[in-house]
């Protein structure tokens, strides 16, 4: 079945409610925090207070002697039964073909510490309360050394080195591109814009903070870890095979209900692994719970890139070549992901939507005195689409053109496209989104807009943002390739019942998007049945025969593609069932709306009635088919999807205040077939506000001279909240995607992707007369009034 067929089908396009809600809404959902085991003790972390020190001593006696105290662990006890440190799931060579710096992620501190935050001891009692009082009482000798936790002071010679392994905090230098070609095009160039920005680190915040159970069972001498995260296969295989030397199936990982992740749950955490190697030494299980104040300090942080870039334009604005340089803080130790972010996921997607004869990127990557930086909603694409897209409207503005106008003139029309930085888009029609967002935020009237915010002495803005992103990471060859240490396949079951329902298993792992609704839509649509029949099973490695989880909107282009790879399989024997009740040939027989029919004749039988004789093989082809309904599929794409769309901010500042008000948004975006346009929604508001809320308030911020997260509570830390936006103007275009067989593309992390610099380019378009020429995220009330007075002066 091809996409376009697949598109047509019942139920594929309907806004249907979301099936997981009544739970959710009835507070009948089940995460980690409301399970509730049978000797279970609490655990509780010391954290270093210094941004970098040695660990002199630890004093863990009088922690140990506290009442309903049961262990008190530290990284000596670590070593001692030779736990290994976190992996780092993705392998960066450098360019002179020497593999990245990795020195060793310890689950706690051995020897140093290298952030606030990072973990010292844990203590486990019988009750929190216990275990928060011994941990008190935890003395901790540090000799307190020089920190860094900006990129720009952790590259200077005089910088202490974090790790021994890593002199200079370098981790790698990294590149993509031809600078030769680069470099010739630039000595021809009309015109040349610079531009040097900060992408500001951000905090990912989930509504649910993460939580873990550790148990053992001694008669299986087995494990389970209850988890909030967003892959439990990844998380069973990186804890067994690279960090505790367990066989694999002797480890269940549950991730039950999950409220939220932002790509902050993907990773496995020290606290995982120190959960589940403690239950063992203490025959019970323990859990630990993450508080708001630990989530600042210790969950992985995102974006955080220094950047200088320059783009080449011939006299009639035409992108000639574009030139990047980007310093990337990774944080104190590599996370799972965070090499393959400011990499492969980031200077990848610097062609943008723009048909740029050449690109050359190069990234140097450091570590810091601060919270690793990994992935965090769109991991890589958000900063590139902000570089670039602040540069081109830069570009608009020195040439003379509108930002609409350069933007078309360099559009990609014809594909499929091969980019100068390695990825190849099969589909899209950039020209047409920018065409639509036009119409629907009514550029026409913006003149008039303009002259009545004047009459009130405030000034208007508006900013473009065309970006592309790629999901559904692939295919596993050359992921591998490119330093990927685990595939990016997808699997899917099918389990038809004997009454014809349905239940299927999916690797993918729903925290947030929908999936029991989507998926369960797919598969009615396929079947000819209700959604009602249709549940979805997932996050349990004792379930679901395995999975890479969910993160770069790949659920549905990965995670359904292999589901329908299962229900071809389905098809294709329930075909032969149904030939045989209707004693024709298998080929003769075509199934459509759930029934199966003989072509030329009015013999029929329903798919309900196929599973019965699947089940209850009385009248069956046992010589020739195995009895049952019941398929396994796995997908590995041949490509990234392509996402793409256009995004127009229009602000409103008041000059006396710096206060920035969004007046309206719009966002036209191609995500291919779209299963449920509500859901659908949904995720593209949830991106929006993220991305604007980088772009307008969103700051962590670390001190420099003393390495103190100075943003450590939602106090100091702004948050947005639903009255800092007007009601959001969607539309959509739709160009299948070419490489799976629904058509889809991904819309998760879009919004978060294409805002930020609509935004930013709103503000300096709105500043321009008051001669404001540059700006960096957050354009905080207090920057952007700064920014006028230091524009007059």
């Amino acid at each position: 079945m091809g996409a376009i067929d697949f598109a047509n089908l019942p139920h594929i396009g309907e806004s249907l409610l979301r099936k997981e809600d009544y739970r959710f809404l009835t507070g009948a959902g089940q995460y980690t925090d409301d399970i509730v085991l049978a000797n279970m003790r609490q655990a509780v972390f010391v954290r270093s207070p210094h941004a970098h020190a040695r660990i002199v001593g630890i004093d863990k006696s009088a922690a140990l002697a506290a009442p309903g105290v049961v262990g008190v662990f530290d990284g000596e006890d670590v070593a001692a039964d030779k736990i290994g440190g976190l992996p780092c799931g993705w392998l960066i060579t450098d360019t002179q073909g020497q593999p990245m710096k990795e020195p060793p992620h310890p689950i706690l501190a051995h020897g140093k510490v290298r952030y606030v935050g990072d973990h010292v001891v844990m203590v486990v009692a019988e009750t929190l309360e216990q275990a928060k009082n011994a941990a008190e009482l935890v003395v901790v000798d540090y000799e307190a050394l020089p920190a860094a936790v900006d990129v720009r002071d952790a590259m200077k010679p005089a910088a202490t080195a974090l790790h021994d392994a890593a002199p200079g905090n370098h981790c790698y230098k990294w590149s993509i591109g031809d600078q030769g070609q680069v470099d010739a095009a630039f000595a021809n160039a009309a015109h040349v814009t610079k531009i040097d920005l900060i992408n500001n680190r951000l905090v990912p915040n989930p509504m649910e903070p993460r939580a873990v159970i550790g148990s053992y069972n001694r008669a299986g001498d087995d494990y389970t870890l209850y988890v909030s995260n967003q892959n439990p296969h990844v998380e069973r295989l990186l804890l067994t095979a690279f960090v505790m030397g367990l066989p694999e199936h002797k480890v269940r990982v549950i991730a039950p209900d999950v409220g939220g992740g932002f790509g902050a749950k993907i990773y496995l955490y020290a606290e995982d692994v120190c959960l589940t190697w403690a239950a063992k030494k203490l025959n019970c299980a323990i859990k630990w719970n993450c508080d708001r104040s630990e989530a600042f300090l210790c969950d992985a942080h995102g974006r955080d890139h220094v950047t200088h870039a320059e783009m080449a334009l011939d006299k009639d604005g035409k992108f000639l070549a574009f030139k990047v340089h980007t310093d990337a803080n990774l944080g104190a130790y590599l996370s799972t992901f965070s090499t393959a972010v400011p990499t492969i996921l980031y200077a990848t997607l610097l062609a943008g939507q723009y048909a740029t004869p050449q690109v050359y990127v190069e990234v140097d990557a450091w570590f810091t005195n601060t919270a690793p930086v990994d992935a965090y909603r769109g991991a890589g694409r958000p900063e590139a689409t902000y570089l670039l897209e602040r540069i081109v409207s830069r570009a608009a503005w020195e040439t003379g053109l509108s930002q609409d106008e350069i933007r078309r003139r360099n559009f990609i029309t014809e594909f499929p496209y091969q980019t100068p930085v390695a990825l190849q888009y099969d589909t899209g029609d950039f020209p047409q989104c920018l065409q639509k967002a036009n119409e629907l935020h009514d550029i026409a009237g913006l003149p008039a807009r303009k002259a009545a915010s004047a009459a009130k002495g405030l000034v208007r803005g508006v900013g473009y943002s065309s970006y592309i992103e790629a999901c559904g990471l692939a295919p596993s060859n050359i992921a591998g390739a490119l330093g990927a240490r685990a595939g990016l396949f997808e699997c899917g079951e099918v389990r038809v019942h004997p009454t014809g329902s349905v239940t299927v298993f999916t690797g993918s792992h729903s925290h947030g998007q929908g999936h029991e609704t989507t998926f369960a839509q797919v598969v009615a649509s396929r079947l000819g049945m209700d959604p009602s029949m249709v549940d979805i099973v997932h996050g349990d490695t004792g379930r679901v025969p395995f999975g890479m989880g969910t993160y770069g909107s790949r659920s549905i282009s990965v995670g359904g593609a292999a589901i329908m790879r299962a229900l071809d399989k389905i098809e294709a024997k329930a075909k032969k069932i149904a030939a045989h009740l209707m004693e024709a040939s298998d080929a003769d027989v075509e199934f459509a709306g759930g029934e199966f029919t003989v072509k030329g004749t009015d013999k029929k039988v329903t798919f309900g009635q196929v599973a019965l004789t699947a089940y209850v093989p009385h009248n069956y082809p046992l010589d020739k088919l195995e009895p049952g309904l019941n398929e396994t599929a796995f997908y590995d794409p041949t490509n990234f999807t392509y996402p793409a769309g256009t995004h127009i901010c229009e602000v409103e500042i008041d000059p006396n205040t710096g206060v920035v008000r969004v007046d309206r948004f719009t966002a036209v975006d191609d995500f291919g077939t779209i299963i449920n346009p509500m859901i659908v929604e949904g995720q593209v508001h949830g991106g929006l506000v993220q991305g604007i809320g980088q772009a307008l308030m969103e700051q962590c911020v670390y001190d420099r001279e003393t390495g103190q997260l100075v943003t450590g509570s939602f106090m100091d830390y702004a948050m947005p909240r639903a009255d800092d936006f007007p009601d959001f103007t969607l539309g959509h275009v739709c160009t299948p995607c070419t490489t799976n067989p629904l058509g889809t593309k991904g819309c998760g992390e879009a919004g978060a992707i294409g805002s930020p610099p609509a935004v930013i380019n709103a503000v300096l378009d709105a500043l321009a007369p008051l001669g404001v020429k540059d700006l960096d995220m957050p354009a905080s009330p207090n920057r952007v009034w700064t920014a006028i007075q230091n524009a007059k002066a």
